[in-house]
């Protein structure tokens, strides 16, 4: 399954590194790509494993807001 959060408070490698980092580190995430310039995250990932309220609350516990899970 593929799914892409809005999240604010982006701006750096560091945190596109941070961000990716967390959520590749969920059993059944395949892929998480960060865009800065646009400030989304796209995940692939097995929804028998993982559930977007998991992956919302990943990238909150690295200090960014998810406007739009």
């Amino acid at each position: 399954m593929k799914k892409t959060m809005q999240v604010q408070g982006m701006s750096c490698g560091h945190c596109k590194q941070s961000v990716e980092g967390a959520i590749n580190g969920i059993d059944g995430v395949s892929e998480a790509k960060v865009n800065l310039s646009t400030g989304e995250v796209e995940i692939y990932f097995d929804d028998s494993k993982v559930t977007t309220k998991q992956l919302k609350a990943t990238v909150e516990e690295q200090g960014y807001d998810v406007v739009a899970p």
